[in-house]
């Protein structure tokens, strides 16, 4: 598996994921705010399936 995100989209990611998931933790969103695990994983590991099947590339190497 290839890296497919650059360093600012996976920056994005985790703090859009961790925010999420503290908003979804304090109960202030509700259920939904527990799909930022998605951009949180995402974010860390650096693949994103859906650019692979896009083709799409934010990563610079």
């Amino acid at each position: 598996m290839k890296v497919n995100e650059g360093t600012l989209d996976r920056g994005l990611r985790v703090v859009v994921g961790l925010t999420l998931v503290a908003l979804a933790a304090t109960g202030t969103v509700g259920v939904w705010g527990w799909i930022g695990v998605v951009p949180l994983l995402t974010g860390a590991v650096g693949l994103c399936p859906l650019y692979s099947v896009l083709g799409i590339n934010t990563c610079r190497r």
